[in-house]
Order: C-alpha cells, then sequence, then structure tokens
C-alpha cells in the first residue's frame, strides 16, 4: 500500500510539468472582489486583455463585490488550485478586510502569491484655501490645535482612513475621522470645506489638483509622481518611514503548481514593460511593479506588519 502511495506521488510529480507546459487549454477565470469601474478592477482588466497574447488564451473578469471584499475573495481562495481561477486584489480586500471581517473565511496565506501589477501612492490633500504649504505647517497646526481638524474618507476601515490613521500615529497629532458613503463624496467633502484632508490615489485627485480645487501637500511613494514634479515625497517632508500605496496584485488559490504560477509571472512581467501598458498605467497615476511571485510575498508581509496595529488599535471588527 505505501508502495503504490508513493510510485502515485512521484507519478503524480512527473506529471507536473507537462500539465504546466499544457497550460492554459482553456479561458481563465479573474475574480475581481470589488464593483466593475472601481480602480481594482480597471487593472484587472487591464491585466485581462493583455495576458491572452503571452498564454493563448482568453482572460475575463467575473466581478463577485461584496461585504468589504471578502465574498470574492473566499469565492476565489475556495476554487480549485489549477491556475483557471484566479483573482486581483488590493491591500484593502487581501490584507485588511480578514482583519476587520470575523466571517471572512480566509486571509492573505490562502493565496499562492503571482505577481504584484501596479502601485498608485496616496496623496494627501487639502482644501486650497487653507494657509498650509507643507506637510510640516499641518502638523503644526494639528498639533497646536487637536481635535481641530478633519479628515474624509470613504468609509471604515478603507485605505484612506487607515493611511490617514498611520499619519496621526506618526506624527503624534489628533485629527478627526469623517467617514463617507465612498471615495467620491470623501474628495468632494474636501473640496466644499466640509472637511480639510484626506488621502486619495493620483488618479482621482489629479485633475482636481490641476483645476485648483486641492492643493497637495505630499505623495505617500518612494518617488515623486511624474504629473505633479513640484509635489514632495513624503520622506521629503521629514517623515522617512511613510509609505502608503494603492497596489494590485494577482494570486491564484493556495496549492496551485509553482510551474503555473511561474508561467502565469512570466506572463504579467512582460505585460507590463509593455509600451502600451506601461502609457496607460502613466494616464492613471500608476506604476508598474512586477517582480517574482517571493517579492509579491514579501511585500505582502510587509502590508499585514504595517496595517495590523493600526487596526487593532482602532478595534475595527464586524461580525
Amino acid at each position: 500500500m505505501i508502495r503504490r502511495l508513493v510510485l502515485t506521488g512521484f507519478a503524480l510529480l512527473l506529471a507536473l510539468p507537462a500539465f504546466a507546459q499544457s497550460y492554459p487549454d482553456r479561458p481563465i477565470r479573474i475574480i475581481v472582489p470589488t464593483p466593475a469601474g472601481g480602480p481594482v478592477d480597471v487593472m484587472a482588466r487591464l491585466v485581462a486583455s493583455a495576458l491572452p497574447a503571452a498564454l493563448g488564451q482568453n482572460v475575463f473578469i467575473e466581478n463577485k463585490p461584496g461585504a468589504g471584499n471578502t465574498l470574492g475573495s473566499r469565492l476565489a481562495a475556495e476554487a480549485a488550485p489549477d491556475g483557471y481561477t484566479l483573482m486581483v486584489s488590493a491591500a484593502s480586500g487581501l490584507i485588511m478586510s480578514p482583519m476587520i471581517y470575523k466571517t471572512a473565511g480566509y486571509d492573505a496565506s490562502s493565496f499562492a502569491p503571482i505577481a504584484l501589477i501596479a502601485e498608485a501612492p496616496q496623496l494627501l490633500v487639502i482644501n486650497p484655501r487653507l494657509p498650509f504649504k507643507t506637510v510640516a505647517d499641518l502638523v503644526a497646526y494639528a498639533k497646536a490645535n487637536p481635535g481641530k481638524l478633519n479628515y474624509s474618507t470613504g468609509g471604515i476601515g478603507t485605505l484612506p482612513h487607515l493611511a490617514a490613521e498611520l499619519f496621526k500615529k506618526e506624527t503624534g497629532t489628533n485629527i478627526v475621522h469623517v467617514p463617507y458613503k465612498g471615495g467620491g463624496p470623501a474628495l468632494v467633502a474636501v473640496v466644499a470645506r466640509e472637511t480639510q484632508m484626506t488621502f486619495d490615489p493620483v488618479a482621482t485627485s489629479l485633475q482636481l489638483i490641476k483645476d485648483g480645487k486641492l492643493r497637495a501637500l505630499a505623495v505617500a511613494g518612494n518617488k515623486r509622481v511624474a504629473e505633479l514634479p513640484d509635489v514632495p515625497t513624503m520622506a521629503e517632508s521629514g517623515y522617512e518611514t511613510f509609505t502608503v500605496g494603492a497596489w494590485t496584485a494577482l494570486l491564484a488559490p493556495k496549492g496551485t503548481p509553482a510551474p503555473i504560477v511561474a508561467k502565469l509571472n512570466a506572463a504579467v512581467n512582460k505585460a507590463l514593460v509593455s509600451e502600451p501598458m506601461k502609457s496607460t498605467l502613466a494616464r492613471l497615476g500608476a506604476q508598474p511593479r512586477g517582480g517574482t511571485p517571493q517579492d509579491l510575498a514579501a511585500h505582502m508581509a510587509n502590508e499585514t506588519k504595517k496595517w495590523k496595529p493600526i487596526v487593532e488599535a482602532l478595534n475595527l471588527k464586524v461580525n
């Protein structure tokens, strides 16, 4: 009996390379745990449109939003690990929601990392009628006037919410959270002076900045944004460890064979260096990332380490 099991296992190992060589032999589904038209969905569709050239099969998107991205994420985690069901997700659904939703049914370890797709740094933006010209100006006022500044977000547990709480922690300030029903209304609130500040991706705030309806104080990324060359990074503003980016990644269910993960990783990296992809990402204020599955695994571990203390300190729990 033992000999039979050993021989069976050996045969399966030998079959894996052949399986990977024939993969894929049918269309691939990418589950997106957010609504159509949002930032994660846009990135997923860019990848889905680029992969067929490398893989020789159609790739289609299936949006499964709901419950803080947990519905679609759980569906992807429970799918067969055969390379035909993948997921494109972001920090909110992959890292934060499992910390917040007790019934999430998955966490980052439920997936096999394939590749980091892109990252759009968050901007610290304020109403331009405020006198602050730098992050130092804002922090000085906030420290002298605790509780008098407000920041808006698209809701509790969103990336801008946690970014602002991380900002408060690192600057030692007391700034009041005002949640709205979505990122759009939260941004409008700053324009309308209902609140004073927020964190927002480049893609959605860029035109408002150019129109003079918002002022960007800093980029929460590793380098300045080409479209806003005069806006310094947080590191240049005195906060070297403060980096917050809206990133997206391609993942597979845990247990997906390594040769399939490697083939998908190569296809994503090839797509990311193409001129059409780079120019499209630039227009969206995002930077192509790529790298190995191990790079993505390390990135996910760092994000978990960054956000877990913030979520715990805020006691963000949903039954």
